[in-house]
């Protein structure tokens, strides 16, 4: 264990914080994270609020305050005056010395309090590598580590986002895990835990959430192994609890924050976010995001417009990014910017948009976007030959690519980034070579529009696995196939305009073992975290060997949760979740890869993922919410 309070020491309020902090921060970098008091920041009154909740990104502060996710929360539950919530985020390296030393708890930026103090703790984890910092969280806290060691006394430690679609890695450390969009069940949870008696046992609190649909108590479920090793089942020591935890979605997306906080720091995304469309119908076979945020929901193209028109002033932001997975596959996209160019037109107001897909970027949206900054046009074809685009269910072809290109070089854009992945199922020297050869295409076609101020910024990122894809039964390529590939294009991509970018192997093997991993897991983040890990996602403080002993203190193979082909009937520790997309369609579309064989955008015709059945309920109930699958548009028709 890293903490080094006293329980005595833990005896503090705001006023005792601040005065430790004013000595701190004066010796630590960028004490702007720790201070909060930003514009937009929501303080209540603690003692005419029912329960009181600390929403925590395990991150610093300028990463975390980029994520919509938290401002979402954050605003929804400040908009109740019933609950208050409070941000924190992990202090970096210098600012956590300094506390340690001076025995400060991490606390909530809004009213300095400890967050031992709050009745909940809500964790965002939208990605593996923030796990030991999260348990640094806890233990800068003073909350136990482990969920069977924390009491009635303590707040409960719950959890949602990406990651948490296959929660086992770390539940043991969970009190509850929100299992799909918190905006559809936080305030539902807040209001069952308020209606309970104030003293009531942690027990009753758990059985209670257990009710819920989409809560998943990992104290209810004790796992189970076959003598290889692999997963076998989960047992339930509570018959109360469901078998099986559906994911809850909302039917229709709420309203935006409108009065988001105003970071006085620089953070990552220095504008305001705005979601326009949730979900995606392509079908990525790589694409975890893609199946876990089925189905598509989209905004109106007059609410956007009307939430610009109060993010812009409320904020004081010059630049809007308009948010989705593929953004230029919103049904309204042109419509909208043309629309955004005439009613913000003389104001210097410029949006952003996601990387696009090739094969959704026509002339139309590129002549609506030329009027705005052209800082860079991202692409993303993922893989480099038609072969393997067919296999990951990216059929565009390199005409496609290259003519897409041209128009962007056209129009005034100097800058084209595109993103591919190498490690891709049954991918040869030749697809990595073809990312080199693309690239060298794709500026030269920039020359010949441009001249010599084209530039090509090549991004290539390793592919991992991930729960609940077509490619959940592959293997990570082992880390010496991967250090080859990225040593040839790092020969191959170079020369004036071009510019490469890569993710180390041992980063990649780190991000396949919890991705895919049991709750064996926890033992190894446990581990890892005790020995020093955290910031794992920073190249500079990742420390691969503390990984590597963590798993051998475990007793446990690393390569038995990155390289091990799954057998197509083996039982997976996330089966218990269902994200409305049935495994057999993942394991038919799975065959499909291996043919070579592409699906189309469902949009246009149903595969029968199962999203359809399992909210069934939920889109009678939005009739008129056009959730972009060809099914429900027959039934609104028919309504």
């Amino acid at each position: 264990m890293l903490a080094i309070f006293t329980n005595e020491q833990f005896m503090i309020d705001s006023d005792q914080i601040t005065k430790k902090l004013r000595k701190i921060l004066p010796t630590v970098t960028v004490p702007g994270r720790y201070t909060g008091g930003e514009y937009n920041q929501i303080r209540k009154n603690w003692d005419e609020v029912e329960l009181r909740v600390g929403l925590i990104f395990p991150e610093i502060y300028d990463l975390g305050m980029s994520n919509l996710g938290l401002m979402v929360l954050y605003d929804l539950i400040n908009r109740s005056p019933r609950y208050l919530a409070e941000r924190a985020f992990v202090p970096w390296i210098d600012m956590e010395d300094a506390m340690r030393t001076a025995g400060l708890p991490l606390y909530s930026l809004e009213s300095k309090r400890p967050l031992i103090d709050f009745d909940v703790l809500a964790f965002s984890l939208p990605y593996e590598s923030l796990y030991t910092n999260f348990l640094n969280a806890l233990d800068l806290s003073e909350v136990p580590l482990y969920s069977s060691d924390r009491d009635d006394s303590h707040p409960l430690v719950i959890a949602g986002g990406h990651s948490t679609f296959n929660p086992e890695p770390i539940a043991p450390f969970l009190d509850a895990v929100v299992i799909g969009e918190g905006e559809e069940i936080i305030l539902e949870i807040l209001d069952t835990l308020a209606g309970l008696p104030d003293r009531a046992r942690k027990s009753r609190k758990l059985n209670s959430l257990s009710a819920l649909g989409g809560v998943y108590i990992p104290a209810f479920y004790q796992p189970n192994y076959r003598a290889d090793g692999t997963f076998s089942h989960l047992r339930r020591n509570n018959t109360a609890a469901p078998e099986i935890i559906l994911k809850r979605i909302i039917g229709k997306l709420p309203p935006p924050p409108l009065n988001p906080i105003v970071p006085y720091v620089d953070t990552v995304h220095n504008r305001a976010p705005l979601e326009i469309m949730r979900g995606c119908t392509r079908g990525c076979r790589f694409c975890h995001a893609g199946i876990v945020t089925r189905p598509v929901r989209e905004r109106s193209k007059e609410e956007i417009l009307a939430a610009m028109e109060a993010l812009i002033p409320n904020t004081g932001y010059s630049e809007i990014g308009l948010l989705s997975l593929s953004s230029s596959d919103y049904t309204q996209i042109i419509p909208l910017i043309k629309a955004i160019n005439e009613r913000f037109s003389g104001q210097n107001i410029n949006i952003s948009l996601p990387s696009l897909r090739i094969e959704s970027v026509s002339v139309d949206l590129m002549d609506a976007l030329a009027g705005k900054r052209r800082s860079g046009f991202t692409l993303a074809p993922e893989a480099a030959t038609e072969r393997l685009r067919a296999i990951i269910n990216k059929p565009i072809s390199d005409q496609q690519l290259l003519d897409t290109a041209r128009e962007i070089y056209s129009r005034g854009w100097h800058t084209i980034k595109l993103y591919f992945m190498i490690g891709h199922p049954s991918e040869t020297q030749e697809d990595v070579q073809a990312i080199a050869d693309l690239s060298k295409r794709v500026l030269a076609v920039g020359k010949e529009e441009s001249g010599n101020k084209a530039k090509v910024h090549t991004s290539v990122s390793t592919f991992v696995p991930k729960p609940h894809t077509p490619f959940q039964w592959v293997g990570v390529a082992s880390r010496d196939d991967i250090q080859d590939k990225i040593d040839l294009l790092q020969n191959e991509v170079r020369g004036k305009g071009l510019k490469l970018n890569w993710n180390a192997p041992k980063e990649t093997h780190f991000e396949a073992w919890l991705s895919r991993g049991d709750r064996r897991l926890s033992t190894v983040i446990y581990h890892a975290w005790a020995n020093g890990a955290r910031f794992d996602a920073w190249q500079e403080h990742f420390d691969f060997d503390t990984w590597l002993q963590a798993f051998d203190e475990a007793g446990l193979d690393p390569d038995f949760y990155s390289t091990r082909e799954r057998a197509e009937d083996e039982d997976f520790p996330w089966d218990h979740i269902n994200i409305g997309v049935k495994k057999s369609f993942l394991l038919q579309d799975y065959h499909l890869s291996q043919e070579g064989k592409t699906r189309p955008d469902c949009r246009d015709e149903c595969f029968a993922c199962g999203i359809l059945p399992a909210y069934n309920a939920l889109r009678h109930e939005y009739p008129g919410e056009l959730w972009l699958c060809p099914e429900v548009s027959r039934l609104i028709k028919k309504s």
